[in-house]
């Protein structure tokens, strides 16, 4: 691990009933959604850009371990889209069955259940193409979207849209023996991974070098929460981030406030 705050840091949160479904607790983490986080794929590392998760291999990004389905329609929708590519926009073109894979994923109790991830290919994911390919280095299905003038959300597995925010359900029982169903949306970090996590040589979120967007998650995320909470909830939590930011925050990201000192121009003596 370099370059990364440490993980442990105060956090700020808002809760709010859904507009659209009232018996649904929306409960958002402002640390992170006010952060200046900002994917920096792409861009070379000594240029400040993505060292990736193994620094022998910056180019593949966090693509090197697959990505797991989270359901039936997840498959479909990413097989859909699939059948647009080419061996010209898709490095290692191949039959659906050999880009999906078995496994198995730990729930919430811990336990092993059977699950369905892409398959990988010499390192990566199979929809990632290497550096030097045409079309250049990166997931060939978001590649693709943008060829269509679409959303990457609308080719891609979810996992890979949603990250790194994460949204989690629980139900929480009140001590009036009532129960309200609570949707989480926080960052996706380090922990998030489970153990597997502590391997990686870098994570984006805890890291000032992916702070430096010029707007905040919150509003470069809006098509992605949208779909993750509904146009109404969303709505309802861009208006409480919009007055945090205004009042100022209380914890903010501290990746995103070392970010910005370091680009703060020299004080005079």
């Amino acid at each position: 691990m370099t370059d990364e705050v440490e993980p442990n840091f105060d956090r700020e949160w808002v809760e709010f009933f859904d507009p659209d479904d009232p018996e649904t607790l929306v409960r958002a983490d402002l640390t992170w959604l006010l952060s200046r986080w900002g994917c920096v794929f792409g861009r070379a590392p000594e240029a400040g850009g993505c060292p990736g998760i193994d620094f022998g291999r910056p180019a593949d990004g966090c693509c090197l371990h697959g990505a797991f389905y989270t359901d039936a329609e997840d498959i479909a929708r990413t097989r859909r889209a699939v059948k647009k590519l080419t061996p010209e926009t898709w490095q290692f073109h191949r039959r659906w069955k050999d880009t999906i894979v078995d496994d198995t994923l730990e729930n919430d109790e811990g336990v092993e259940e059977a699950a369905r991830k892409t398959a990988v290919v010499d390192g990566a994911c199979v929809f990632h193409n290497r550096k030097g390919f045409p079309t250049g280095s990166g997931c060939a299905l978001h590649q693709q979207a943008l060829r269509d003038g679409v959303h990457p959300m609308a080719y891609k597995p979810e996992v890979c849209w949603q990250l790194p925010v994460k949204r989690d359900f629980k139900t929480e029982q009140r001590a009036d023996g009532t129960s309200v169903e609570v949707t989480l949306i926080t960052e996706f970090d380090r922990a998030s991974w489970g153990p597997g996590g502590h391997d990686f040589d870098w994570w984006c979120t805890g890291s000032p070098l992916a702070h430096t967007a010029a707007e905040p998650v919150w509003r470069s995320y809006e098509t992605e929460l949208t779909e993750l909470l509904g146009k109404a909830a969303y709505d309802r939590l861009a208006e409480l981030c919009a007055e945090r930011e205004k009042h100022g925050q209380v914890a903010p990201h501290p990746a995103s406030v070392r970010a910005k000192e370091r680009l703060a121009p020299p004080r005079r003596r």
